[in-house]
């Protein structure tokens, strides 16, 4: 199940892991760890020193326009086993959504819903030719607060498995309310970009940089001037 972006080239830096300083907003206590996930000797919000700088930066671009908001991090650094936790229970999740038994699943039944997983998720791969891209301490999910300490409304919930997700979604629509998501949604794109992330594709709210996914994707904008990612998984 390799993704295009899995045959970008890893040259590791070897930057560090940091925790994510206190003048970004958190959603605390963390979503993954409330349903279970063990992070370990790490807490959920480390990045790469790099990364925390950018992040920074895109949070400096975002207040020239709106002052009194603020990035608010959903998720960052992810070890291989809570991407493995987050993998089995979306598939559980689907499963009782759909109203069926896992017990009971045909293997037709079983591959469809793992397709659907895995469009949201990253596999929990633990080669180190492909690692997945919140393993590295590269990529971060995240949204936008406004002045009064509100979310900001992007029209869906982060890892939503819907077409809504997709961050050009509302793009088109002549509905006010829809119009006001997508502009949310580029509002908090344009500082990220700002300060060099690249979004993934289909998710609004996950931005990356140095990792294979955004070496892959700077060089779909930029052919002429290749990059490598230069974070691996951080074990």
């Amino acid at each position: 199940m390799e993704k295009p972006y899995q045959q970008v080239p890893i040259l590791e830096c070897h930057e560090p892991l940091v925790l994510i300083p206190l003048e970004f907003a958190v959603v605390s206590p963390h979503p993954y760890q409330q349903l279970g996930a063990v992070y370990g000797d790490r807490a959920p919000y480390y990045l790469r020193q790099g990364v925390v700088s950018a992040l920074r930066a895109a949070q400096t671009h975002l207040q020239k326009q709106y002052p009194a908001w603020r990035l608010l991090i959903f998720d960052a650094y992810r070890p291989v086993a809570v991407q493995q936790f987050m993998v089995d229970y979306t598939f559980e999740q689907v499963v009782r959504t759909a109203g069926l038994q896992v017990d009971r699943l045909s293997a037709t039944q079983r591959q469809k819903i793992w397709e659907q997983v895995y469009q949201l998720w990253a596999v929990p791969s633990l080669d180190d030719r492909y690692p997945p891209p919140h393993s590295t301490g590269a990529a971060i999910d995240l949204t936008l607060i406004d002045e009064t300490g509100e979310t900001v409304d992007m029209g869906s919930a982060i890892d939503e498995l819907s077409p809504r997700s997709h961050p050009d979604y509302y793009a088109n629509s002549t509905d006010p309310a829809a119009q006001k998501y997508h502009l949310h949604r580029q509002v908090l794109f344009e500082a990220m970009h700002s300060a060099g992330f690249q979004r993934h594709l289909s998710e609004w709210w996950h931005f990356s940089l140095g990792d294979q996914l955004w070496a892959y994707l700077t060089n779909q904008a930029s052919p002429n001037n290749p990059v490598v990612a230069r974070y691996g998984r951080v074990s």
